[in-house]
């Protein structure tokens, strides 16, 4: 039987400042679809949204909903004029029954409702508009980014709480591996069309390469009739005019269909130099610590850094990924240990609040005032790695248009902005790049392109991300910080590190099971507040058992592994490593041990 669509766009036809964006686009949302929206940065992913959601208005076209179905959007700046708090905005609407869900989706995204909307930052507010989005519960929901200001674990919570909804929702996100998780459909814009594909977004690039092949044979086959066409015009077209002037027409046909074909966006011309070598050992830490006052922001860590590592840092937020990180590269003294840097050490360092770029200059200042790329007297060219280019040239390396680069940096998108910053990051020779969630707001392409560059680069790189595809696909060590101080090395990266135990509270207390849905919602708050635990303590009590549970299952097949006599000395590497994990395991029972028993003495009382 078929379904009633929840959300349907026919013929949508937009047009900004002269130039086309959608053409005759059409897509339909049914119940229960989880759509990736995909598309190059500047393809119209957010205003496409932005359309479904009935915010931007088409020149042409139907928008249309069945009575009684609901849509609701992901506001990127949320209006919350008139608003207290960031509760009061995120339960405005909602029956006051229902005013537990932006509790629970709070602690989930880990912002205080109490905070009030006059001092909270960007990220706070986009977090109190997704809590709202989840509290309403609309039919379709339309995410924009949701995970951009999300740490790793609230990054969990929200995969986990969207994996159980019985709402359909359309995605925009540049996180493969969320993409991948949650959903069963892309819709993908590529030069102002809509194509659809049912299948999720592990299928997308595989279909995406496919069809531009095609694209790309069906141009080669065209440009070869037109060129055969266009030769039989010169030789004889003088002879045989009166009866060949439908071929000739034909062959002006076919022009206009060659010149119709838009050009594919190139990707953009990025490079690191590394330039002149750094010592091989880059940072060697030992015993070092932080602490400010009775914070322990760091307890007792050792670390080497050799060159060509790839470190990545994770953790939730506030946990002291950029204190490490400053200890590190000398800007911030530990409390105890030592710190040795390597020679020769040339640091470059995206920085995730991009306050490198001043939002009133324009992009050609932005480069061409800088005094690591001017070049004396000439305002229009700057130092490109040793060599003088001009500023407009330059920015269209990285996929900026001429017109852009007169406009100011407040203009730009989130992904434009990034782009900026490793063009000025980019035109300078480093050999210790340190990268402050280097990912967001990037589409896919190009964090294709800054991986591939990252495993080109002959430098040291430190990572701070809660992308756990780019981890994965760069890192050669992860780094676990976690509240409380502890910090823990891994070889690999985030998959790796899982495999080694990492993590393994404060990740799978977001990725837990729901509770029972049978206690009404008034019951399990009441039973929250008896208890004194909060919603996720409540969760993380329920569920330690289960986790005990696979503890004491994997000790046990660690110690069978170990009791085979022949093991150490046959396979000394199986050995140790089998040894390691033990060890871990054990501490990491303990430590669920003494929380269970924790948790379950405050429930009690």
């Amino acid at each position: 039987m078929a379904r009633s669509p929840l959300l349907q766009l026919t013929d949508i036809s937009l047009t900004f400042g002269g130039n086309p964006v959608f053409d005759g686009v059409g897509l339909v949302v049914q119940p229960g679809d989880r759509v990736a929206l995909v598309g190059r940065n500047g393809s119209g992913k957010s205003t496409l949204m932005k359309v479904m959601a009935s915010i931007v208005e088409p020149d042409s076209g139907n928008r249309t909903i069945p009575a009684g179905k609901s849509v609701g959007y992901m506001e990127q700046e949320p209006e919350m004029a008139g608003f207290e708090t960031l509760g009061d905005f995120a339960t405005s609407g909602l029956d006051a029954a229902d005013a537990y869900k932006v509790e629970m989706a709070a602690e989930g995204l880990k912002f205080d409702p109490t905070t009030p909307v006059a001092t909270a930052s960007g990220g706070e507010r986009r977090r109190a508009a997704l809590a709202k989005l989840m509290a309403d519960a609309p039919d379709v929901m339309l995410l924009d980014e949701p995970t951009n200001h999300l740490d790793i674990e609230a990054i969990a919570w929200l995969e986990r709480t969207l994996s159980t909804t019985r709402n359909a929702f359309v995605l925009i996100s540049h996180d493969r591996a969320f993409l991948t998780a949650l959903t069963k459909a892309t819709l993908w814009i590529d030069r102002g069309q809509v194509r659809r594909q049912d299948q999720g977004f592990a299928a997308f690039e595989s279909w995406r390469d496919t069809a531009w092949a095609e694209e790309d044979l069906n141009r080669h086959k065209l440009d070869r009739k037109i060129k055969a066409e266009a030769r039989w015009a010169v030789e004889g077209i003088s002879a045989r005019r009166k009866r060949n002037q439908g071929r000739v027409r034909a062959l002006q046909e076919l022009r206009a269909e060659r010149s119709s074909m838009i050009k594919r966006q190139s990707t953009a011309a990025m490079a690191f130099d590394s330039g002149e070598k750094s010592g091989k050992k880059v940072v060697e830490a030992k015993g070092i610590a932080k602490s400010f006052g009775d914070n322990t922001v760091l307890r007792p860590l050792d670390i080497t850094i050799q060159r060509g590592d790839r470190v990545a840092f994770v953790g939730p937020n506030g946990v002291g990924k950029t204190t490490l990180i400053k200890m590190l590269l000398g800007d911030e003294q530990p409390t105890e240990g030592t710190i040795k840097r390597g020679t020769n050490l040339k640091v470059a360092v995206f920085d995730q609040t991009r306050a490198q770029l001043d939002p009133d200059r324009t992009l050609w200042e932005s480069l061409a005032n800088d005094p690591s790329m001017a070049v004396s007297g000439r305002s229009d060219q700057i130092m490109v790695r040793g060599t003088p280019k001009h500023v407009v040239g330059y920015l269209k390396e990285f996929l900026f248009s001429e017109l852009q680069t007169r406009a100011p940096v407040r203009s730009l998108s989130g992904g434009e902005k990034a782009r900026l910053l490793l063009a000025k990051l980019m035109a300078q020779e480093s050999n210790f790049l340190v990268l402050d969630e280097p990912t967001n707001d990037l589409d896919i392409e190009t964090l294709d392109l800054l991986q591939d560059i990252l495993g080109d680069y002959d430098g040291t790189v430190l990572l701070v991300s809660h992308d756990r595809d780019f981890i994965d696909r760069v890192a050669t060590t992860t780094v676990t910080l976690e509240p409380g101080g502890r910090a823990t090395v891994y070889a690999g990266g985030w998959a790796d590190m899982l495999a080694q135990g990492g993590m393994a509270s404060s990740f799978q207390e977001t990725t837990a099971k729901p509770k029972s849905k049978s206690a009404p919602p008034a019951a399990k708050k009441e039973t929250s507040q008896k208890s004194g635990l909060s919603f996720t303590e409540q969760h993380r009590l329920e569920n330690l058992p289960a986790e005990m549970e696979r503890l004491s299952a994997e000790i046990a097949k660690l110690e069978e592994l170990l009791a085979d006599p022949n093991l150490f000395t046959e396979n000394p590497v199986k050995f140790q490593k089998a040894t390691d994990a033990l060890v871990e395991r054990h501490t990491n029972l303990s430590n669920a041990e003494e929380e269970w028993l924790e948790l379950e003495e405050r429930a009690g009382g």
